[in-house]
């Protein structure tokens, strides 16, 4: 499926509060990511990515025919971890298994490694969420390791996995 990463703009707000509203995306999710995902929410977020702009930071849009359907982004560390930047993503339901994430992560990698002085960029996925995982090995990041018991969702205790993609 075609689709382009773009800079966030306040016309994707609706789009954001559409396709987030999904408890099967929010449970893959860290709380920070609410459900319900509320009109209030995508405007927050989409201001915020947009206030923040391209610093610290590298968020984009994924807009498939002119809808944001989801979101990609690169946060670089501070302190002893400025030379890192960590990778989280969502899509839409109706846009999974279409190969739209897998080319997303490819793309804002390449993006990333080359405005940023950065060697590293890592993700961390919830074990069980298989399809991230699959996402990122398919990039060419490396399983450096499960973090036993690591994430507390819904009062259960699950692994997380921490990936990593080296310049």
């Amino acid at each position: 499926m075609i689709f382009t990463l773009e800079q966030w703009r306040r016309d994707f707000i609706p789009d954001v509060a559409k396709y987030a509203n999904n408890q099967k995306i929010a449970d893959k999710l860290r709380d920070a990511f609410p459900f319900p995902y509320t009109f209030a929410d995508a405007e927050w977020y989409v201001n915020d990515c947009i206030e923040k702009g391209d610093t610290s930071q590298l968020c984009r849009a994924i807009v498939v025919n002119g809808e944001c359907v989801g979101s990609i982004g690169i946060f670089v560390g501070s302190d002893v971890y400025r030379k890192s930047g960590e990778l989280g993503y969502w899509l839409g339901e109706p846009f999974w298994n279409g190969g739209i994430m897998t080319e997303a992560v490819r793309k804002i990698c390449t993006e990333a490694f080359e405005d940023f002085d950065i060697i590293r960029i890592f993700a961390e996925p919830f074990a069980q969420n298989e399809g991230s995982c699959k996402v990122l090995e398919k990039v060419g990041f490396t399983l450096e390791g499960v973090m036993k018991s690591s994430v507390c969702k819904h009062d259960m205790i699950y692994d997380s996995c921490l990936y990593a993609l080296l310049k």
